[in-house]
């Protein structure tokens, strides 16, 4: 099977989010298919792209983080994810585009989904769960910092990253966070690697690792139920900061921060999470970004967080 959750699949996971409410996009969509096949890429048509702007002001989002912190200085979370969109146009080909920024940005993540009322352009870098026989990872992605612009201040904002108090935090946190959601479906959970700093082409990103042991014939709703959606996209703890995230956001998230993968026959998977991640339709399109906003964080410091954060399309 292949295919792909959107975040909202997440409230059907939890008792206290279910509804009868109706969405507008699949909250699960998944193909079955025969054994994947290794073929050329095939050459995409020139494209053209207008980023239109964020769907809210930058005065509305500065209130936004102030309601965030308020909730944490309240003791209601330690951490929010909040997330907004930049919608844009394209004129032409999205395999086109995806190529070219599949291309440009190398990713170890990446999916592209063509169906007939959408597309999904996934260059995502973050591995949500990988379970190979008993052996299950994630790989939590927590704590972003600029490029340098030559090689001697490049490995210096990579330090600047990988010792900085705040991303830290944000970071621990979040991979606590896993290694609970894991504890409540596996044993033998250790955190092999810490605040690892991965370079891409715009930004330096940091990553934790946390492994588990698991039955080999778990069932899949068990695995969905605790852990969809990944803890780095919503904030701990992950209930509360779900409510908080919901109450807040002007949008349903559709595809961003859910999970785009597979599952082998033997219940081996691997999904990603959707960051830098482009929903199109019609040739009009979404990509949100986000950041984790914990109590020193500034506005003006996460608005400028997500400005970089959209550098790879704009």
């Amino acid at each position: 099977m292949a295919g792909f959750l959107s975040y909202e699949a997440g409230y059907g996971f939890e008792d206290r989010f279910r509804s009868s409410k109706t969405f507008g996009f699949p909250l699960v969509h998944m193909g079955v298919y025969g054994p994947p096949l290794s073929l050329p890429f095939r050459k995409g048509e020139i494209c053209s792209l207008h980023v239109k702007g964020m769907n809210i002001s930058k005065d509305d989002y500065f209130k936004s983080i102030e309601k965030i912190r308020e909730y944490i200085a309240a003791g209601d979370v330690y951490q929010i994810t909040y997330c907004v969109k930049f919608n844009f146009e394209l004129e032409g080909d999205d395999f086109g585009l995806y190529r070219k920024l599949k291309r440009q940005q190398p990713v170890p993540y990446p999916a592209y989904i063509k169906e007939k009322d959408f597309s999904i352009l996934s260059l995502s870098p973050e591995l949500f769960i990988k379970k190979k026989g008993s052996h299950m990872t994630a790989k939590p992605m927590k704590g972003t910092w600029p490029r340098g612009k030559n090689l001697l201040a490049d490995l210096w904002s990579a330090r600047c990253l990988h010792k900085d108090p705040k991303n830290r935090a944000e970071n621990i946190m979040i991979c606590d966070l896993l290694r609970n959601d894991l504890g409540r479906i596996g044993c033998g959970i250790k955190a092999p690697k810490l605040f690892e700093v991965a370079r891409y082409t715009t930004l330096c990103q940091m990553t934790s690792t946390v492994t588990a042991m698991v039955a080999d014939d778990l069932p899949l709703q068990r695995v969905f139920e605790s852990l969809h959606p990944s803890g780095s996209v919503t904030g701990a703890p992950k209930v509360r900061a779900m409510e908080i995230i919901r109450e807040i956001e002007s949008e349903e998230r559709r595809i961003y921060t859910g999970a785009i993968g597979y599952i082998t026959p033997q219940r081996d998977l691997c999904f990603n999470v959707p960051i830098r991640t482009l929903l199109i339709k019609d040739g009009k399109g979404e990509m949100g970004v986000g950041g984790g906003i914990v109590w020193d964080s500034t506005p003006q410091g996460e608005f400028d967080e997500c400005i970089l954060k959209s550098k790879f399309l704009v």
